[in-house]
């Protein structure tokens, strides 16, 4: 990490005039934000005479809009109260990085922690997430993102789910792991750092996610959690959980059905290890990003049953990296009754015939995160697939499963948990089967009659939708 050399004054407000002279009127020569690094030569009538070297220019800007700071020994305590102060406000971040960077400068070596690092890297973390998201702070941490990046404080960025993610390269955090005097809380918010799931490229080769994913199961693996309280303990069982089940989508992905099941089932057992009123509405995001990651991948787990007739599921491979699914009818064999192919995971286990073997359910997951429902029903004198999604507004990961079916009625009940437009939304619907048309539908199971008594008993007992 780069540090300072010779400031100064740091600003402390944004949107700071540098101006050509200490006049309020005078030409405007720069914006300045929050944390810049000036070096102060001179005073005027209220206004300092300052050199900004990230832009190799001077000027004159109100004494008001900046803090003088000392870079020597006797100032450290003092630089390391206010990093301690501005760790936790939001929007101040670029502040306190600089302020960070100016403890680390003046701080001798062997009075070093972890506490600065922690505290640095935290805060980058919270400038990425805020640069990533929609919102008035988007631009302006937008900017704050260049001054960070004079302390070496550097950003990663790709295109996930249409929208540009920044993610911080995690450097501080791997010093955090590296220093023998890091706290076991210190090291598991240096572990939560860097296996963020939201923080892999979508385009990232299967190989290197494999390796990716190994790394970040070595490093969860390596936190000691009786040291830490409530809240990290959660985070630390949420996260499992999600790299996990990414272990289990990639191991089914390439045909070892024993190690997707075994990673899956670890899944499942850190998901309920997490006790969500123990993260607070700040971090709920975590453990439900978790739980659709899952329950996205739960079938892995499962082990399919003997198809008894008369409806015959089979899966032949296609073109490459396709399965294609044909459905047949064990009294009429010459030909499939329909067929379909997927480039994603056929879950043969979740098949599950309705309506006296004129319908079947099927779950097919195309992505890590992502698991539809299959319904093939009969229409007329034939028989057709229909796909229903997580979600149709803008979703971003989720899944809907099979939860009953009313044979009085004819209608198919189905559960949906998603993620749309940066909102978790669960679902429970009744769909007519003959053209899947949702009819009724409730946050809750027990507001549909229904589902009182026609809800399926495997999927009440083994989905992660009623947990």
């Amino acid at each position: 990490m780069l540090l300072l050399a010779a400031a100064l004054a740091i600003v402390t407000h944004d949107h700071t005039a540098l101006r050509v002279a200490p006049r309020p009127r005078a030409s405007e020569l720069a914006t300045l934000w929050q944390g810049e690094v000036l070096e102060v030569r001179d005073e005027q009538a209220g206004y300092l005479k300052v050199y900004d070297y990230r832009r190799e220019r001077g000027g004159y800007l109100k004494s008001e809009a900046v803090r003088s700071i000392g870079l020597t020994e006797t100032d450290a305590p003092g630089l390391l109260a206010v990093l301690r102060f501005l760790r936790d406000s939001a929007g101040a971040e670029a502040l306190g990085i600089s302020y960070g960077a100016a403890y680390l400068k003046a701080a001798p070596g062997s009075a070093l922690t972890a506490e600065p690092f922690d505290a640095i890297a935290g805060m980058a973390e919270q400038l990425a997430d805020s640069a990533s998201g929609n919102g008035v702070r988007r631009a302006e941490a937008a900017a704050h993102l260049e001054v960070v990046e004079q302390f070496g404080i550097h950003m990663r960025s790709f295109e996930r789910h249409g929208r540009m993610q920044i993610c911080y390269d995690g450097e501080l955090f791997r010093r955090v792991l590296s220093s023998p005097r890091a706290s076991a809380a210190e090291r598991a918010r240096a572990v939560l750092g860097l296996t963020r799931p939201d923080c892999i490229d979508p385009d990232t080769g299967i190989l290197l996610r494999a390796a990716q994913d190994a790394e970040r199961i070595a490093l969860l693996d390596e936190v000691e959690e009786r040291p830490l309280n409530a809240l990290l303990r959660s985070r630390l069982h949420a996260r499992r959980a999600a790299v996990w089940a990414a272990v289990a989508y990639e191991e089914a992905r390439r045909g070892a059905a024993p190690a997707a099941a075994a990673a899956a089932r670890r899944a499942v057992t850190e998901l309920l290890a997490v006790h969500p009123d123990d993260l607070g509405e700040e971090r709920r995001g975590e453990y439900l990003d978790a739980l659709l990651r899952v329950g996205a991948i739960r079938w892995a787990a499962a082990t399919a049953a003997t198809q008894g007739g008369p409806l015959i599921l089979t899966a032949q491979p296609g073109e490459p990296g396709q399965t294609c699914i044909a459905l047949s009818d064990a009294d009429r064999p010459a030909a499939p009754l329909v067929r379909r192919c997927t480039y994603g995971i056929v879950w043969t286990a979740s098949a599950q015939p309705l309506a006296r073997n004129r319908a079947l359910v099927l779950a097919v997951q195309p992505l890590e995160s992502w698991r539809e429902l299959w319904v093939f029903h009969e229409s007329g004198a034939d028989w057709t697939v229909d796909v229903l999604p997580p979600g149709a507004d803008d979703p971003e990961e989720g899944y809907v499963e099979f939860a009953g079916f009313n044979p009085t009625t004819q209608r198919l009940l189905i559960a949906r948990e998603v993620l749309e437009r940066g909102r978790f939304h669960r679902r429970f619907e009744e769909l007519r089967l003959a053209d899947l048309v949702p009819v009724k539908q409730a946050s809750s199971p027990e507001l549909l009659v229904d589902f009182g008594r026609w809800q399926d008993a495997a999927w009440r007992r083994d989905t992660l939708a009623l947990h």
